[in-house]
């Protein structure tokens, strides 16, 4: 393997465990590991760990502990990057796992029998999990599917796929406008980062000779880096971020840029678009495209004055053209006037399965989301809530979100509480509306105490309180919806 190809993978990978898409990290297994041992009746000897492989190849992890009050949690995990490893995973980190076992539910989950956009895999192998579990353990009075990320696009998947077998859903920071709408938005941004920033890259096709996924990520890189030097570059590429509504906050435990400081905006932007979001446009949409058989992405008819002005990031965008002496209007003249892409109607088909939302509930769902989410933008919650609307069943979707910036990046406090919610609604049939609201999720959390409200920054556990917010994100910008 070359440099290059080594640095291209690390980095994604890297970027993924950082954002909360890997396995827990150092300081999260160690908590863990003194949290369980204050608790070791329950979660030591008591609990019971069983393993298997599914017909496919894929693995599956279930824990079942002797308090088991007949409820489980059916986890899906987030992306992986083809070639990283791959275990069977049963929740997002081992302190909310060792919770949940402590309270007296059980947690299964599978691998999933390939990496990468794995949805085709992972539905069919979830369920799987599930059937193993009737067999060794027996059937659950409920099952709640809950996941993060590209998990959470399988949870909602799961419950619209497989109804009868789920009681409700807590997608978490998910991929919920769908994988047609999610790779359609990227390409409007790599276009624009194409048509003015650098010719060369390539942002579809990516499998095809003569290019070179890695040397494609490599030179978009470079590229930015140099755009990033410049007042115009750095107005270009912030025009690139608008039009998917990449925030302007990047590092989780640091403060909010204020709503006028579009350089540091800007700045945490470029930080989204180069450690984390190019690594899937110019280089792991390759991997989709194999799966799709093709070019799954279009941007024929899209007006992206309109886009523009519809995006959260257009006052910033305006300003920063402003500054640098451009003309914003000449420069999105030119992308209207651009020989447009078109799609493989066969990807498309194939993304449209795997998947994309009817926006029919047939059980309470809780999405949870961070307000500062470069990879997967909080305006997803609002394409799903439209289709759910359309669809007629709002009365059976709340959304809840974070105030802090990453990708998944909540603490083991929030995430119990979350599912203490949908569970309260799954008891009472109902939603508590007091319960939702940010004043009472931040009371709840912080009463867990300081071994739940912790956040982890590189391999240190940062004591963190709960940030729950009202929030309403913008319109996602490229919906698509059966």
């Amino acid at each position: 393997m070359s440099r290059t190809s080594r640095r291209a993978r690390f980095a994604v990978a890297g970027a993924l465990v950082a954002l909360g898409l890997g396995p827990a990290g150092p300081a999260l297994a160690a908590a863990h590991g003194a949290f369980a041992a204050s608790r070791e009746a329950v979660t030591t000897g008591g609990v019971e760990k069983l393993t298997g492989t599914l017909s496919d190849g894929a693995t599956y992890l279930i824990q079942v502990p002797p308090n088991w009050n007949g409820t489980l949690f059916l986890y899906s995990h987030g992306y992986v990057v083809p070639g990283s490893p791959n275990p069977a995973t049963d929740v997002g980190d081992p302190i909310t796992g060792a919770v949940m076992l402590a309270q007296g539910f059980a947690l299964a989950g599978s691998s999933y029998a390939s990496t990468g956009w794995a949805i085709q895999q992972a539905l069919p192998d979830q369920i799987a999990t599930l059937n193993a579990f009737d067999r060794r353990v027996g059937r659950p009075s409920r099952t709640i599917a809950w996941g993060h990320s590209l998990g959470g696009i399988i949870t909602a998947g799961l419950i619209q796929d497989y109804p009868g077998r789920f009681a409700g859903a807590l997608p978490m920071c998910g991929v919920l406008s769908g994988g047609v709408a999610t790779w359609n938005t990227a390409l409007d941004s790599e276009f624009a980062f194409q048509q003015l920033i650098d010719p060369s890259v390539q942002v579809v096709n990516i499998t095809i000779p003569p290019t070179d996924p890695t040397a494609n990520l490599d030179g978009a890189e470079a590229a930015a880096e140099a755009a990033q030097a410049t007042p115009q570059g750095r107005a270009r590429l912030a025009l690139a971020s608008a039009l998917d509504n990449t925030p302007g906050w990047f590092t989780p435990l640091s403060p909010e840029p204020a709503a006028n400081d579009f350089a540091a905006q800007e700045a945490n932007q470029f930080e989204w678009q180069t450690e984390v979001d190019f690594p899937f446009a110019f280089f792991l949409r390759a991997e989709l495209e194999g799966r799709a058989g093709g070019n799954p992405s279009w941007n024929t008819g899209v007006n992206y004055f309109r886009d523009l002005r519809r995006s959260a990031d257009f006052r910033e965008v305006r300003a920063l053209y402003k500054a640098a002496g451009l003309s914003l209007h000449a420069d999105l003249e030119s992308l209207n006037s651009a020989a447009r892409i078109s799609a493989d109607p066969a990807a498309v088909r194939y993304l449209e399965r795997y998947i994309t939302f009817d926006g029919k509930l047939p059980v309470p769902v809780l999405t949870m989301h961070t307000i500062g989410d470069g990879l997967v933008v909080p305006e997803n919650e609002q394409a799903y809530a439209s289709v759910v609307r359309r669809a007629g069943d709002s009365s059976l979707l709340r959304q809840i979100f974070v105030s802090r910036a990453g990708h998944c990046a909540f603490t083991p406090a929030e995430t119990v509480i979350a599912a203490h919610v949908l569970l309260q609604r799954l008891n009472t049939g109902h939603w508590d509306a007091g319960a939702l609201r940010p004043p009472s999720l931040n009371a709840a959390a912080a009463a867990l105490g300081p071994t739940l409200n912790v956040f982890e920054s590189g391999t240190t556990l940062v004591p963190t309180p709960p940030a729950f917010r009202a929030f309403h994100p913008t319109r996602y910008l490229r919906p698509f919806d059966r």
